[in-house]
């Protein structure tokens, strides 16, 4: 007998081999029938997971993001099946579950149009009313090899071929379909009861620019028609936000032909990033971080040293200067490296913290680019924490209450993550293990829920990564948090110890906001182009009705400029009406209409971009608040 211990604590004895489905199915149909996968011992499992030994289960309904991944992968290959019933010649590539649905790579000689998209999604349906069983299976590679190679299916006789000569390969099968497959995926296919197929775009075979064009469609589903229309709903209203649309209305930005991928920022614009940066500055300050900056073009041999060379060369841009290879820096570690060890250090120093706003470049595929949130160069408000092996609790959970202030103070919510050891990387299993209980010990000390998310960290050591919620109930990864055992030996760091010995260090690469140019994108489509007071470019617009009231305007607008206020006029010959629609239209936060009754002496009309309302307010009580929503950083303007 083996002993499961549920999420909730409860501890049920079992036969030896029991399946994730069963253990469920022992607890109530119910729950078995609403069971889509499991999370075995911190371990995403197919619900037909046998467990063998002592366990921990948890059991993962649509709501967790495990449950998603299982019912969207079987998404994917419903998707995939109703391809092949209506072209029988396709060829199949690669069909994984994403954060939002699914999508599948696909080789055909028809151009896929919405009309056809639309009966592939018709068709779709019909194989779910099939209600198919979804059974999985194992096979030794060369009969894989042979199975896929009989069916035509190249793209996934090539992934096979470069999995080793023992592998054993798993499929899952449903009704006519097989698919190569390491799963999860559901019981049957009764339970899905809403599909959308959402967009088409293509794809290179593996990202390679080299090989095939390939059709990937999008689409997602759900157990409840009322869930896609209220995705559908959310969709449009991400529309709205797109952050792309609103830079070009409200001339923050702009993304030009001759340098695809590397944003320019326009004066509206630049006003947000600073505020950004300042306020960025400001907090690391209170916190004792030093602020360095390192050079942009870096010699190869560091990079070698690194191992960035190694582990992500084909992502970096290259130089040659004075005969010599150089590259371009896609990370500030490096430099960071070099900083540290310019002079010697004592334990009495540490930690030792350096901030850096660090420009760096790396090579996105231009398929890939998309607005801010993914670009060829940006600034990582990057950190690096020297400190001893006894100290990284402490500096981390630090770490993690950085990053609580500066995204309460956007409204932001947060989900945790932690990221083991990749299949490529750098030190050895124990150093690893090391790393992440360091990196797990302070979670848990700081009492945050996190999820592991296996074969994910960097390649020299484990990270707590960030996922930020919008105001919509998306979810953005930004700030991580990185344990490297690896680079104080590669670039030989050292301080002093008590016993007057020479010591490695431990780091801790970090960053809150990730990238500032997709910081800044998230944040235009979290606010829908609405940003608080404290970051719009202008803060207070003033608009008199007609020339008369030029001078009066001007007065108030010097000011409150004097105080630090943001205000401008809008004195243009347009009709009243029209100026007023504009400054909404550019999102202002609040508005002065001043006329005769204002010039003599009468209290000022304050409009008020989110309510719409109008207030009447003295001059003084309008440059106090003000004052007060810039001081303070508060999101709403009543």
């Amino acid at each position: 007998m083996i002993n499961v211990t549920l999420k909730d604590g409860t501890v049920k004895s079992f036969e030896a081999g029991i399946t994730v489905y069963d253990v469920a199915m022992a607890i109530s149909p119910g729950l078995a029938k609403n069971t889509m996968a499991g999370e075995l011992n911190g371990e995403l499992v197919d619900i037909r997971h046998e467990i063998m030994d002592d366990s921990e289960l948890n059991l993962l309904k649509f709501e967790d993001e495990g449950g998603k991944h299982a019912f969207w992968h079987t998404g994917s290959h419903l998707l995939a099946q109703a391809v092949k019933r209506l072209y029988p010649e396709a060829k199949l590539a690669i069909g994984p579950a994403i954060d939002n649905g699914f999508y599948y790579d696909i080789d055909v000689d028809v151009i896929i149009t919405p009309e056809i998209m639309e009966k592939i999604e018709n068709k779709m349906r019909e194989i779910v009313k099939e209600g198919f069983e979804i059974t999985r299976f194992e096979l030794p590679r060369d009969e894989a090899l042979k199975m896929v190679s009989d069916e035509g299916e190249i793209y996934k006789e090539e992934l096979i071929e470069n999995l080793p000569e023992d592998a054993i390969i798993s499929f899952y099968k449903q009704g006519e379909f097989t698919d190569l497959c390491a799963g999860p995926h559901l019981k049957d296919l009764k339970g899905i009861k809403a599909i959308k197929l959402l967009s088409l775009a293509g794809a290179y075979w593996r990202g390679d620019e080299k090989n095939k064009m390939l059709q990937r469609i999008y689409g997602i589903s759900f157990p409840k028609k009322a869930e896609l229309d209220d995705y559908l709903t959310k969709l449009e209203e991400a529309k709205k936000r797109d952050h792309r649309r609103l830079g070009k209305e409200l001339d923050l930005f702009s993304l030009q032909d001759e340098g695809p991928g590397f944003p320019f920022f326009h004066p509206k614009g630049m006003i947000i990033r600073n505020e950004l940066e300042s306020f960025w500055r400001q907090e690391h300050q209170k916190r004792g971080y030093q602020e360095i900056r390192t050079p942009i073009i870096l010699n190869a041999e560091l990079w070698k040293r690194s191992g960035h060379w190694d582990h992500y060369r084909e992502n970096m841009y290259f130089t040659e200067i004075d005969e010599s290879s150089y590259a371009v820096k896609p990370m500030n570690c490096p430099g960071a490296m070099l900083v540290y060890k310019r002079t010697g250090h004592s334990y009495r120093e540490l930690p030792i913290k350096m901030a850096e706003l660090g420009l760096v470049h790396r090579h996105e595929l231009s398929g890939a680019l998309h607005g801010l949130m993914r670009v060829r160069n940006f600034t990582q408000d990057d950190a690096h924490i020297y400190m001893m092996p006894d100290q990284i609790e402490a500096e981390v959970i630090k770490v993690i209450e950085l990053a609580d202030d500066i995204y309460n103070v956007f409204g932001f919510s947060y989900k945790v993550e932690l990221s083991t050891k990749p299949e490529k990387a750098i030190g050895s299993d124990e150093v690893w293990d090391k790393a992440t209980n360091a990196l797990r010990n302070a979670l848990e000390k700081k009492g945050i829920e996190y999820r592991i998310n296996p074969g994910d960290g960097a390649f020299y050591g484990p990270k707590i990564d960030f996922h930020l919620e919008d105001s919509i109930g998306r979810t953005w990864q930004c700030g991580t948090i990185q344990l490297d055992f690896q680079m104080p030996e590669r670039f030989d760091l050292t301080y002093i110890g008590s016993d007057g010995e020479k010591h490695r260090p431990v780091i801790v690469h970090r960053t809150i906001l990730g990238s500032i140019e997709r910081f800044f994108g998230i944040l235009v489509e979290h606010f829908a182009g609405k940003f608080p007071v404290w970051l719009s470019p202008v803060q207070i617009m003033i608009i008199p009705v007609a020339d008369a009231h030029n001078e009066f305007a001007q007065n108030i607008a010097d000011q409150l400029i004097d105080l630090g206020i943001r205000a401008a006029i809008d004195s243009r010959g347009e009709k009243l009406g029209y100026r007023i629609r504009e400054a909404q239209m550019q999102k202002t936060p609040y508005m002065l209409v001043v006329g005769d009754k204002e010039m003599e002496g009468g209290d000022l009309a304050l409009r008020i971009r989110d309510s719409g309302d109008v207030a009447q307010i003295s001059l003084p009580d309008l440059k106090e608040k003000l004052l007060n929503k810039i001081k303070t950083k508060e999101i709403g303007l009543d």
